[in-house]
């Protein structure tokens, strides 16, 4: 059976729209792989350390020559590495936090990509499918005034097909604080809409790839 890795990094939990989707796609994964497994990890709840100097340095120092600092933080880039390794596909939940990605997002990306490992020219997992959710407080699309504000998917694209050459499928729910803030009041119908729809696209991206891997 497949195994499926997923992140969740929104510091909200019960207010969170990332957080809604990507459970409507873990639900409807799990629904066609009742014997699978999931790796789960929610960074908001337990994140990972930021990459340090130790963990640059130590994953090119042979193991008998790190220091313990060394030793400890290529450790931690290892067992991310693998658990991304494992996972015949990847779910990723994030909010927009001011323009682009939370710090704890980008915290795990730098440990698991490891250049020579999951990253570069045959990487380790390049071609593995992988579902990001990103939700956004306003409307960031194209055509939008704010259209060259956006800095999460734009980024997540790039780093994601660039350094790990994953396959990435985008579900975005937009306009999520409208019902929040009183000054976006008029655009709840459209809010609404757009997280119906995110819904949708994360249920049926999860049986298109759940039919994929029973092939």
């Amino acid at each position: 059976m497949a195994t499926l890795l997923h992140i969740d990094s929104s510091a909200f939990h019960d207010t969170s729209v990332s957080r809604e989707v990507t459970a409507t796609f873990r639900k409807e994964w799990e629904s066609q792989h009742p014997g699978g497994t999931v790796i789960y990890r929610d960074l908001a709840t337990a994140p990972v350390p930021h990459l340090t100097a130790d963990g640059i340095i130590g994953t090119n120092v042979p193991a008998e020559s790190r220091t313990p600092e060394q030793a400890a933080a290529v450790a931690l880039r290892e067992e991310l590495a693998d658990e991304l390794e494992r996972a015949d596909a990847i779910l990723i939940g994030t909010p927009m936090y001011n323009f682009t990605i939370p710090s704890t997002l980008k915290a795990w990306l730098d440990q698991v990509i490891v250049v020579g490992r999951t990253a570069g020219e045959g990487g380790s997992v390049a071609g593995k499918p992988v579902t990001v959710v990103t939700a956004r407080g306003g409307g960031y699309g194209p055509g939008t005034p704010r259209e060259s504000f956006e800095f999460a998917a734009t980024y997540l694209e790039k780093v994601l097909t660039g350094m790990l050459s994953l396959e990435v499928h985008f579900v975005i729910p937009e306009l999520t604080l409208a019902r929040v803030n009183p000054a976006m009041a008029s655009l709840i119908d459209a809010a609404d809409a757009s997280k119906a729809k995110a819904h949708e696209d994360a249920a049926e991206k999860a049986k298109t790839l759940a039919a994929r891997f029973a092939a």
